[in-house]
């Protein structure tokens, strides 16, 4: 049974965030922030200005009274222990934010747009040091852990994209659509009607595997090697978008939420951990394997795909409502997923232990 944190917002919850103290941010539609405690107790209720819906909220990792909130087009820097004002503020985007990442040395702030653009600011000189783009809305955009300068994102263009910010291209790009069309499967002509849009990424903690949770449905989950990542796995997670996707912060658990109003858990390590200790040759086949999508070789993909034991979730949550965004904490001892919804409060509901 969820427990419901009420009493922070009068508008849909539209992000979440926790710190590394445990204090939990929400922001939400019209300008909407909030604060909470594990108790569930709302300590501070903001309003950003102009009254521009919150769709992003991140904890610095080294400060952790330190908020950054994205509103329309506008990231304020806020001090959770003094809300009375932003410490500053950056308007380095043309048009409404999606998604900020931090790096985890603090040191650059990423923001993803409706035009496609990527503003990477460094914080230090507090200036725009790279633009980035995407041909069409960039919904996502994820700092690779201990890489400070290498990202991954995805948009409604159905490309996702490595990026190292010492140059201005990107150095490896995947388009969804094209390995679904080449794939010979029953499921192949409904593509054309169900296209895989991207909405949401998430880095696992080694930072070299990443998931993507798209608008047909399936997570799919990508190796980086060097200047390049490879398609490790995909499997239909929600019979409808994929609204987000969430690894736990060890190992390979993945959350996933979905427009079908599903949140699930899936424990992933037995289809990708095997990888991680592979020698060089299998590293090399799988290379080949992933070549698969370019070289319009539908079996061979096929093929790859089918080495994985079958996925299935190992906990379904039947949540109810279209899921703007997950949330992990670890409240009272025990983790929790934390689920913002189109309602105005925020669902807990407890995770089984590792």
């Amino acid at each position: 049974m969820a427990v419901r944190w009420s009493g922070g917002h009068s508008c849909s919850v539209l992000c979440l965030a926790v710190s590394a103290e445990g204090l939990v941010a929400s922001g939400a539609e019209r300008g909407e922030l909030a604060l909470w405690d594990g108790a569930g107790s709302a300590v501070a209720q903001p309003r950003l200005p102009q009254a521009e819906d919150v769709a992003s909220v991140v904890f610095s990792a080294r400060r952790p009274s330190t908020l950054y909130a994205a509103h329309g087009e506008t990231v304020s820097v806020l001090d959770v222990r003094s809300l009375q004002e932003p410490l500053q503020r950056f308007h380095v985007n043309e048009e409404e934010i999606n998604c900020l990442s931090l790096n985890d040395a603090d040191s650059l702030l990423a923001a993803a747009d409706d035009s496609g653009a990527i503003k990477v600011v460094d914080l230090e000189s507090q200036k725009v040091s790279r633009s980035l783009r995407h041909s069409n809305i960039c919904s996502s955009v994820a700092f690779r852990p201990q890489r400070p300068q290498s990202l991954v994102s995805c948009g409604l263009d159905m490309q996702v994209m490595l990026w190292n910010l010492q140059k201005v291209r990107p150095l490896w790009t995947t388009n969804l659509q094209e390995c679904e069309m080449e794939e010979e499967s029953p499921q192949s002509a409904g593509q054309f009607f169900n296209p895989p849009l991207a909405h949401s990424l998430s880095v696992a903690s080694c930072g070299n595997i990443f998931s993507c949770g798209a608008q047909d449905g399936k997570v799919r989950l990508f190796r980086v090697t060097g200047a390049r990542f490879e398609h490790e796995l995909e499997f239909q997670a929600h019979s409808l978008g994929v609204s987000q996707v969430l690894f736990m912060p060890e190992g390979y658990c993945l959350l996933s939420g979905g427009n079908d109003g599903k949140v699930l858990l899936w424990d992933l390590s037995s289809n990708i951990g095997k990888q991680q200790k592979s020698p060089a040759k299998s590293l090399h086949r799988k290379k080949a394997q992933a070549a698969a999508c370019s070289r319009k070789d539908g079996k061979l993909n096929k093929a790859a795909s089918n080495e994985h034991p079958a996925v299935v979730p190992k906990l379904s949550i039947e949540h109810g409502e279209k899921v703007n965004w997950l949330s992990c904490a670890e409240i009272k001892g025990s983790r929790r997923v934390l689920v913002a919804d189109q309602s105005s409060s925020v669902s807990v509901y407890p995770l089984p232990e590792p």
